[in-house]
């Protein structure tokens, strides 16, 4: 049976209107964006003037220097800060998306008894506040003894149920012939899990990828963390910004440093999503 394309005509007045209309929403989308990047850039006089100017008017790196400054005089560097969160949101982020995928992998693919009954839990456990389950937390983290370590952010993070859930729903889409084929090739079950299934679910741990990286990358150690040289980069942000009006420069270019990674990260993910999404329909 030939299959028969059809396609959308639209007139020439009709795609310049639906372009102008998609490039002024995406222009006032970054608009937040936009104005971070000038506030970094903008002397204390230009911060505090009324009413506030949206773009800079004579652009300097005076905050940026007097960053540099600030963690200069602290006994804490600069450089402590952004080790303690790439750590936390490396080994967060991966180790999520691993366990996730290797938690979802039996239960998307496989039956077997109660099988049905742990998903429930996990998607029970969507329904909860992170408000509400943060006594429970500290009290598990204060029993393994992992209180004031990094170990109290990151296997939170790992254990994270979204992510189970998100990679069941996009492994159960997988064609189980191609996994049947697979072993009778002789594939393991580990060769077939990183080979096969990982591969073909790229857009589930890249979306994955998306979604907690920021939320890794913005922690400011909650109450696990105390002793200040485990403290993250959001965590002296805060304490640069305590330090009264003087500090709004500063407090402006460290916004803008902890904005870069995460958004630069979403612009090339999001194109390996839409890409991998458009190619990966799969059919038994």
């Amino acid at each position: 049976m030939a299959l028969i394309k059809k396609r959308l005509n639209r007139s020439l007045p009709v795609s310049l209107m639906l372009f102008l209309f998609l490039a002024l929403f995406g222009a006032f989308m970054a608009l937040p964006l936009v104005y971070a990047v000038n506030n970094a850039f903008k002397p204390l006089d230009e911060l505090f003037i009324f009413p506030p100017r949206f773009f800079v008017r004579n652009p300097t790196l005076d905050n940026f220097f007097d960053l540099a400054a600030v963690m200069g005089d602290s006994w804490v560097p600069l450089s402590r800060y952004f080790f303690n969160t790439i750590v936390i949101t490396l080994f967060g982020t991966v180790g999520h998306i691993i366990l996730a995928s290797m938690a979802a992998y039996p239960l998307a693919k496989y039956k077997f008894p109660g099988s049905s009954a742990i998903f429930r839990v996990v998607v029970l456990s969507l329904m909860f506040s992170p408000h509400v389950t943060a006594i429970p937390n500290y009290m598990v983290m204060s029993r393994l003894g992992w209180i004031d370590t990094h170990l109290s952010l990151i296997v939170p993070a790992m254990a994270f149920p979204l992510g189970l859930f998100l990679m069941k729903q996009f492994m159960e889409q997988l064609p189980d012939a191609m996994l049947e084929a697979a072993k009778i090739d002789g594939a393991s079950e580990y060769r077939i899990f990183w080979k096969i299934v990982m591969p073909n679910v790229k857009p589930a741990w890249l979306t994955l990828l998306i979604l907690q990286f920021p939320v890794l990358w913005g922690t400011n150690g909650g109450d696990f963390v105390y002793s200040e040289e485990l403290k993250t980069l959001n965590y002296a942000l805060q304490q640069i910004i305590l330090g009264g009006i003087a500090r709004a420069g500063v407090g402006a270019a460290v916004a803008l440093i902890l904005m870069v990674v995460p958004i630069t990260l979403f612009i090339i993910s999001q194109s390996n999503v839409i890409q991998t999404m458009s190619s990966s329909g799969m059919k038994d």
